[in-house]
């Protein structure tokens, strides 16, 4: 067993502290709108009947979703869209079978927020930050698979996503692009759900360079 005074310095920074490029103010960015994007499935129940459908074809679901950090004043800011009054979610969606997460994640989040004008966003994925499981055609989701779970019906995973110094994004009409503060998500599973509400504590393990 190693003594704290074994551990160099290096090992110290590269196991502890993991340092994150840069993120950039709010300010920094530009946002218009587009046509609506509407969901595959018009309620919940469907969107279970899908998947219990799916499951059967190609099995368990694959899906991603990216992490966007601003700032205002040096405090972190994750970019959310809202529908309605009191739904949030992360931009991302379903793979296609067989298709590359960070490929498959880079094509969502054109679909959801690229711009209009011909001009390719270049989207920079960082690290995975989190890995969320569903067991059942249900709600719930857990940050492991539960030990009597041998067959999950999605898998989720988050992945940090690191912006240009400055860049213009088209939100479709019937979303909002809002910026969550993380003290305004910690501990708010109630108004944000238990994924975002965890963000905090997922993004707690970088040192953001703010300019």
């Amino acid at each position: 067993m190693l003594c704290h005074n074994d551990l160099n310095t290096d090992f110290l920074l590269h196991n502890y502290f993991c340092f994150s490029p840069c993120r950039y103010p709010l300010t920094n960015y530009t946002f218009g709108t587009k046509e609506p994007l509407y969901e595959k499935d018009s309620s919940v129940a469907a969107r279970f009947q899908r998947m219990r459908e799916e499951f059967d074809k190609i099995g368990m679901r694959r899906t991603v979703e990216g992490v966007l950090i601003v700032h205002e004043h040096r405090l972190p800011h994750v970019l959310l869209l809202q529908l309605g009054t009191t739904f949030f979610k992360l931009p991302g969606g379903e793979l296609n079978p067989g298709e590359d997460e960070v490929e498959g994640l880079k094509r969502l989040m054109t679909e959801i927020l690229g711009r209009q004008d011909g001009v390719q966003q270049d989207w920079v994925i960082d690290d995975c930050i989190g890995n969320w499981w569903r067991p059942n055609f249900e709600p719930p989701q857990y940050p492991y698979i539960p030990a009597h779970i041998t067959k999950p019906k999605e898998h989720k995973k988050l992945f940090l996503v690191q912006l240009q110094e400055k860049a213009l994004f088209a939100v479709p009409k019937n979303y909002k692009l809002v910026a969550a503060p993380l003290f305004e998500l910690y501990d708010n599973a109630p108004g944000y759900g238990p994924i975002i509400s965890s963000l905090p504590q997922l993004l707690s393990r970088f040192n953001f360079i703010y300019n």
